[in-house]
Formats: C-alpha cells, sequence, structure tokens
C-alpha cells in the first residue's frame, strides 16, 4: 500500500513528516514500523538537537491507522495483538526519544494520530486543526499503551470526554484542554513550528534533554534516589555550562557544543 515515512534534516534539527496525502497520511502497518525505526535512529544521534514531526500537507497531520487495513491486519484477535504492539512500541519510541520532539500539526489529527502527537513534548497547531478519537463508532478500543499518553496529557476528565463522545473538535478546544501547547493562525503554523525548534535548537542540547528525562521521571510516583538527584547537578561538570555562563557574562551568543 502507498504511504512513507521521510526523513529529512536541516542543520541540527530533523523532520519527519507522516507521508500518506491521498488519505489524510493514515497510517498502515509499513508506516507505523517505518516511524519506529525513524525515531530509534534519530534517538541515538547526538549531533541532533530538535526533532519535528508532521504529516505531509497541510490538510492533516494524520488521520489514525488506515481502517482499509483492517480486514487484511487487524481481522482478529491475534492480529490485534500483533498491531497494537508495533503501536505501542512506535508510541514508546517517541516518549522515549533523547531529543526534544515538537509536533507541527495541520487539519485532521485523529485517531492514531492524536495518540501520536501526546507523545511529543510540543505540539504547536494551526486554527483549521481538528481533533479527536472516534473509535467508538468502530467498535474499537483505545488499548492501554495507547491511552496512556493522552490520559498523562489531559487527564482523566477530558480523556473520558473524548473517548466516549468520540467527537471532533477544534484547535481552541484542543488548546483549552491542554492537548496542544499553542495554536497559530493558517498558514504560520510551519513557520512558528520551526521557530519554535530553533529556539530549543539554540540552547543547550545536554540541558535539554536532561529536562524531558527529569519530567518524565517526576510523574513517576516512587522517590527519587540519591544518584537520581546527584544528576540534577552534573551539567555544571559539562563544557556547555562554561560557555554558557561565560557567554552571559560577555553579552554574547552562546554556541553550544554538547558536551
Amino acid at each position: 500500500m502507498s504511504g512513507e515515512i521521510l526523513l529529512t534534516r536541516e542543520g541540527e534539527i530533523a523532520t519527519v513528516t507522516i507521508s500518506a496525502p491521498e488519505r489524510l497520511n493514515a497510517m498502515n502497518l509499513a508506516m507505523w514500523g517505518g516511524l519506529e525505526e525513524t525515531f530509534r535512529t534519530l534517538s541515538a544521534d547526538d549531533s541532533l538537537r530538535c526533532v519535528v514531526l508532521r504529516g505531509a500537507g497541510d490538510k492533516a497531520f494524520a488521520a489514525g491507522a488506515d481502517i482499509a487495513e483492517f480486514a487484511s491486519e487487524r481481522a482478529n484477535l491475534e492480529q490485534a495483538r500483533r498491531y497494537g504492539a508495533r503501536m505501542a512500541q512506535v508510541l514508546h519510541g517517541i516518549a522515549a526519544c533523547r531529543h526534544p520532539v515538537l509536533a507541527l500539526i495541520q487539519g485532521a489529527c485523529v485517531g492514531g494520530g492524536l495518540e501520536l502527537i501526546c507523545c511529543c513534548d510540543l505540539r504547536l497547531c494551526d486554527e483549521s486543526a481538528r481533533f479527536g478519537i472516534p473509535v467508538n463508532r468502530l467498535g474499537l478500543v483505545v488499548a492501554y499503551d495507547e491511552m496512556r499518553g493522552l490520559v498523562e496529557l489531559v487527564g482523566k476528565a477530558a480523556a473520558l470526554e473524548i473517548v466516549l463522545e468520540g467527537r471532533v473538535f477544534g484547535a481552541g478546544e484542543a488548546l483549552a484542554k491542554g492537548l496542544v501547547n499553542r495554536v497559530l493562525p493558517d498558514g504560520e503554523v510551519v513557520e512558528g513550528a520551526y521557530a519554535a525548534a530553533r529556539r530549543i535548537a539554540e540552547g543547550a542540547p545536554l540541558v535539554a534533554r536532561w529536562h524531558k528525562k527529569f519530567i518524565n521521571r517526576l510523574l513517576r510516583p516512587e522517590p527519587l534516589s540519591a544518584e537520581e538527584n546527584d544528576e540534577s547537578f552534573a551539567c555544571f561538570g559539562t563544557e556547555d555550562f562554561q560557555i554558557g555562563y561565560q557567554s552571559f557574562l560577555a553579552k554574547r551568543k552562546p554556541v553550544f557544543k554538547g558536551r
């Protein structure tokens, strides 16, 4: 079936594009696999500082999993388990990526597409963006691994509203629910998203990775160990710290090296 995951790079910013515009970037099984492999590769690349995840064109970020593929790939319980395991690996891989991941959202972002953005670190959308998980109309359940990111992002009440009603809603409501960080005018979201990515990339990359790690760790209930707490101060032993504070005192822009 048609559809691919595209990877491009400009300097320290990588762009991952979900590309199946003829079906609103709905994801088939091969594309889920491609997304998993792409993020595994990007996470291991120390020269990167930010990843932008987007859909091809301006009509959709992603319209979820390709329903036309259900008859061949999700027709029974065993197939559904395998498919679900692949989706879970992708969602975990995006959430676990060491670099900040920014979702650039235009148009439809529903079903699995909405699950994908919940695993990103920042989400910027245009005013025409539409969100929802209307799987109750398919008799389809959002599995635990797929639900986790949504609940962590918007909380119990909003997550229940989204999955129980199955309603598709607009960008303003998504912002009010905490599903997106910012809504930008149509025609400006691409520029705005890459401006945000550049601000991230201009910061100290080790600091960005530590901040992402620390925030995710604080969401877990068990107390911090002494070793974990000590890691909070590891930045003071980096070359980037020397570059950063000396540049501040000299009133010049820092150029971080990632070490």
